[in-house]
């Protein structure tokens, strides 16, 4: 059994990233609602398609480091098995999604050759 680095918070910001398919896209739906309604922040698009280095459907929400020891129990205990993607935000966008990336529930497998064409 493979075991997935947990978040630490150790940067000024952050984005988590909710991924969901067509069988739990329901449950991501109400956790974006409950995030908004909980938090009152402004929460990402919600992309029903792969986008950018994600494989599957997700929506994001950026947080700063002073919020991240609120969101991450909060949303570790309301995901409902959804797998949820920590990284941070800074200029090295492979090492923020590889070396510095942590995840709630499963790792899901990400589209870093993106990445490296955008190079």
């Amino acid at each position: 059994m493979t075991t997935t680095k947990r978040p630490v918070n150790e940067h000024r910001a952050y984005h988590a990233h909710i991924y969901f398919d067509q069988e739990s896209a329901a449950v991501a739906r109400r956790l974006r609602d409950d995030i908004i309604q909980t938090f009152n922040w402004r929460v990402g698009r919600f992309h029903e398609r792969p986008i950018g280095p994600h494989p599957t459907g997700n929506f994001q929400v950026t947080f700063r480091n002073r919020d991240f020891d609120r969101l991450i129990p909060w949303l570790d205990a309301h995901r409902e098995g959804l797998s949820v993607l920590i990284h941070p935000m800074t200029s090295d966008h492979v090492k923020d999604h590889t070396d510095d990336a942590a995840w709630l529930g499963q790792s899901v497998t990400l589209n870093l050759g993106r990445f490296q064409q955008a190079a």
